[in-house]
C-alpha cells in the first residue's frame, strides 16, 4: 500500500528543495512536490531488486526506501536526490581521477573533470606525480611549470562550469610531503584569489610526522626520477603547514600510511587522495554512494532505540548498494572501478541533537563513549546487512586478492560500507544537526547559495526554551549578537552546557570525537576542528599532532572568520537587527520567530548589493 504521508520539512528546507531538487519544466517553473521526489528516487533505486530476482516485489522495496526517505531517517547524498529518475542520471557524490605526468594524462583528466563537475560530482586529485616546477622537459628541453600551475588550470575550468545547474565544483588537491614543491603548495591559498575551487591536503607519512617530534631531516624526492633533490627540516615545513592553516584553513592533513592501512583492495593500488571533504579516500577512477541516518530520530524516552536503528541501517545498506547499479556514470573507467569494488558510505548526521536528546553535552566523555557505542553497532550491523547480499547477489568482483579474501573473511558484497559525510545539504533537508559536529550557534545565517542566506534556529532548543520558560525575544536578541547561550544566567546551567557550540569546544575534544568514529568507520571521517578567532597557532599545531597520535585518517581545521566568505556565520548584526525589525511589528515571539525561519536574498541597489529580507 503507497502512503501519502507528507514530509515534516522545515520551511529552510522547503526553501533549499525548491531551490536546487525539485524537477522543473521548460519553463523553469516546478512540477515537483518533496514527497514526489521521495518517490521518484525510490521507484527509480528499488528497480535493481529485479536485476537479481525478477520476481522481487520492486514495489515493496520502493515502498521502504520511500517511507525511509519520507520520514526523514535516511537521505543519500545530494546527486541522488537531484538526478535518480532523470535523464541526467549520475547518482555519485565522490570521485578520484588520476593526474599522470604527461600533457596528455592532464588535460585527459581535466576533460573527465568537467564531465564530473556538469553532473553534479566533487573530484579529488593528487597532483604528487607531476614534475616539479623548473624541472627538464625533454620532449621541448625547457623547464616544467610545476603541479600548482596546473592546479590553477583545474581551478578555472572548476569555475566555468556549474554542476548540473545546481552545484558548483568542488576540488580536492593533495601533494605528498616529499615533493619538491611543497613549499609552495601548502602556501598557495594564503594568496585568497588563488585556487578558491579547491581545498588543498598535504598527504604526510609516519614517517614525517615521527621527523617532526624528533627534529630530523627528510629528504625531497623528484617524482620524475624518484631520486633525492633535496632536504628540508620537518618541523619548519610543519610549522608552514600550521601557519597556512590558522591563515587561512588550508592545508588540511592526510595521513596516507593510515589510510591505506584500511585499504581493502591493496592488489588494486594505493589510496593517493580523497574527495574534497576528506571523508571518502579512493582509488583512481573510484566513485562513491553515501548516505546519513538521521541518529536524532533514533531517541526514544529518552534513551537510544538500537532495534529500530539496526532495521534502517539494513535498508540503508540495500538502498546504497542499489544505487550502483542504477547510476549512470560518467565514465566507462569510473563505471568499471565502481562496480568492481561497490563501495559504500553510510553515516550519520544529527548527533549533536542526538546527544541534546540524551542530556549529554559534546564535550564529555560519555558523548565520546555513545560515539564509539553507536558506530560501532551501525559499523557492525552494516558488515552483517552486506554480508547478506554478498549472499544473494555475491561478492563485490575484486574480492579475490583483497583484504577480505586474505584474511578468509566472509564474502561481503561492499568493500566498503561507511563513511561519515558532513551532510550539508541533506541535513537542512532532515533538520538535523550536520554530521558529527557540534552545534555551530543555537541561531545563525547558513549561505547555501550565491544569492541565499537561510535564518536558522535550533529546533531543539526552541522546544527546550518553551519547557523551561525563557523563550523571550530579549533572550533571542542576545543570542543572536553573541551566538552563544553561555554567560546568560535566565538559561539553567544545564541546558547551556548541552548548547556549547563548535567554537566554545576546545579542540581537544574535537579531534577526540573525530577519532572514537574513525575507530569503526571503513573510509574516513569528515570533521571540522573549529578554533574561535582569537586562537594562536599553537593551537592547531595541537589538533594535528593529536589527530595522528590518536589514529585519524586526516584532520581540516577552521578558525573563525579566517576567511572573508563562510558558511555558517554566528553572533551576526543582521540576525540581531532581523529580531528587532520583526519585534516593532508585533511582541508575540512565535510571530519574530517566524523571521528566523525566513530567507535573505541580495539585491542590487543603487550602493551595491544590499541584503533584504523575504
Amino acid at each position: 500500500m503507497k502512503s501519502d504521508f507528507v514530509p515534516n520539512l522545515s520551511q529552510n528546507a522547503e526553501i533549499l528543495l525548491r531551490s536546487r531538487y525539485l524537477k522543473r519544466n521548460p519553463r523553469g517553473e516546478i512540477i515537483e512536490t518533496p514527497e514526489k521526489l521521495f518517490r521518484r528516487v525510490a521507484r527509480f533505486v528499488a528497480k535493481a531488486d529485479i536485476f537479481y530476482d525478477p520476481h522481487a516485489d520492486a514495489e515493496e522495496t520502493s515502498e521502504a526506501f520511500f517511507q525511509l526517505m519520507v520520514n526523514l531517517d535516511f537521505l543519500p547524498n545530494s546527486p541522488t536526490l537531484m538526478n535518480a529518475g532523470r535523464k541526467l542520471g549520475q547518482l555519485s557524490a565522490c570521485f578520484v581521477l588520476p593526474v599522470n605526468d604527461s600533457i596528455r594524462s592532464i588535460f585527459e583528466t581535466l576533460k573527465h573533470t568537467a564531465i564530473i563537475h556538469q553532473s553534479g560530482g566533487g573530484t579529488g586529485f593528487s597532483f604528487s606525480k607531476l614534475r616539479p616546477k623548473n624541472d627538464l622537459v625533454r620532449s621541448t628541453m625547457g623547464k616544467a611549470s610545476g603541479p600548482i600551475s596546473f592546479m590553477e588550470v583545474f581551478d578555472c575550468a572548476t569555475e566555468a562550469i556549474k554542476q548540473g545547474g545546481t552545484r558548483r565544483g568542488a576540488n580536492m588537491g593533495v601533494i605528498r610531503c616529499d615533493h619538491p614543491d611543497i613549499v609552495d603548495f601548502i602556501q598557495s591559498k594564503r594568496d585568497r584569489k588563488r585556487l578558491q575551487n579547491f581545498n588543498i591536503s598535504v598527504a604526510v607519512s609516519d614517517d614525517f610526522m615521527r621527523c617532526v617530534r624528533e627534529g630530523c631531516s627528510f629528504n625531497t624526492v623528484n617524482p620524475r626520477t624518484g631520486q633525492p633533490v633535496g632536504s628540508l627540516r620537518a618541523a619548519e615545513v610543519f610549522e608552514k603547514m600550521v601557519e597556512s592553516a590558522w591563515e587561512t584553513g588550508d592545508p588540511g592533513l592526510l595521513f596516507l600510511d593510515r589510510i591505506n592501512r584500511d585499504n581493502p583492495t591493496p592488489h588494486l593500488g594505493a589510496i593517493e587522495s580523497t574527495n574534497p571533504c576528506g571523508e571518502q579516500p579512493l582509488l583512481p577512477y573510484e566513485s562513491c554512494n553515501l548516505g546519513s541516518i538521521n541518529l536524532s530520530h533514533f531517541v526514544t524516552d529518552g534513551v537510544p532505540d538500537f532495534e529500530r536503528l539496526r532495521k534502517t541501517i539494513w535498508l540503508a545498506v540495500h538502498f546504497l548498494d542499489n544505487v550502483i547499479d542504477v547510476n549512470k556514470f560518467p565514465l566507462p573507467q569510473i563505471k568499471r572501478m565502481t562496480r568492481g569494488n561497490r563501495k559504500i558510505g553510510l553515516g550519520i548526521m544529527g548527533f549533536a541533537d542526538f546527544l541534546i536528546l540524551l542530556g549529554v553535552p559534546y564535550d564529555s566523555e560519555k558523548a565520546l563513549q555513545l560515539a564509539d557505542e553507536v558506530m560501532a553497532f551501525i559499523q557492525t550491523e552494516a558488515d552483517r546487512a552486506s554480508e547478506e547480499l554478498a549472499q544473494k547477489r555475491g561478492p563485490f568482483p575484486n574480492f579475490r586478492g583483497s583484504f577480505y579474501d586474505r584474511t578468509g573473511r566472509k564474502p561481503i558484497r561492499n568493500a566498503t560500507r561507511t563513511t561519515i559525510a558532513p551532510t550539508g545539504s541533506i541535513s537542512i533537508i532532515a533538520g538535523a544537526s550536520s554530521g558529527i559536529e557540534p552545534l555551530f550557534a543555537p541561531i545563525f545565517d547558513r549561505h547555501i547559495l550565491e544569492n541565499e542566506v537561510l535564518l536558522e534556529i535550533h529546533p531543539v532548543f526552541e522546544t527546550l526554551a518553551q519547557k523551561e520558560g525563557f523563550f523571550e525575544i530579549h533572550l533571542l536578541e542576545r543570542i543572536a549578537r553573541t551566538g552563544s547561550v553561555q554567560g546568560i544566567p535566565e538559561i539553567p546551567e544545564k541546558i547551556r552546557s548541552l548548547f556549547k557550540t563548535a567554537h566554545e569546544i576546545p579542540a581537544e575534544w574535537h579531534v577526540q570525537m573525530q577519532a572514537a568514529f574513525q575507530k569503526h568507520t571503513d573510509n574516513a571521517v569528515s570533521k571540522t576542528i573549529n578554533f574561535p578567532a582569537d586562537a594562536q597557532p599553537e593551537a592547531i599545531r595541537d589538533a594535528f599532532l593529536l589527530a595522528h597520535e590518536l589514529g585519524c585518517k586526516g584532520i581540516t581545521v577552521y578558525r573563525d572568520r579566517s576567511r572573508t566568505r563562510q558558511v555558517l556565520t554566528r553572533g551576526s548584526e543582521e540576525i540581531e537587527a532581523g529580531l528587532k525589525m520583526k519585534k516593532t511589528v508585533s511582541l508575540n515571539v512565535k510571530e519574530s520567530l517566524k523571521l528566523l525561519k525566513g530567507k535573505i536574498s541580495r539585491k542590487q541597489s543603487g550602493c551595491g548589493k544590499m541584503k533584504c529580507l523575504d
